[in-house]
């Protein structure tokens, strides 16, 4: 394992953790504010599924070791 792999991870991780979490956040709010209750759904978990990918990437690159 070397630099390049870690902040590849770092960097990709994020990306997809920003996608993934965004849009979560972004669809539930906008059936929050539009009267639709099940938005709480995808509001409240948008965090810590954000947080999955990288989670997901980091233990490939781990397995590697």
């Amino acid at each position: 394992m070397n630099r390049g792999e870690i902040l590849w991870l770092g960097i990709s991780s994020g990306v997809m953790g920003a996608l993934v979490g965004g849009m979560m956040l972004g669809i539930g709010m906008d059936l929050i504010v539009n009267g639709q209750p099940w938005g709480w759904l995808l509001l409240l978990p948008a965090a810590p599924v954000s947080a999955f990918p990288g989670w997901m990437l980091a233990r490939k690159l781990a397995r590697q070791l």
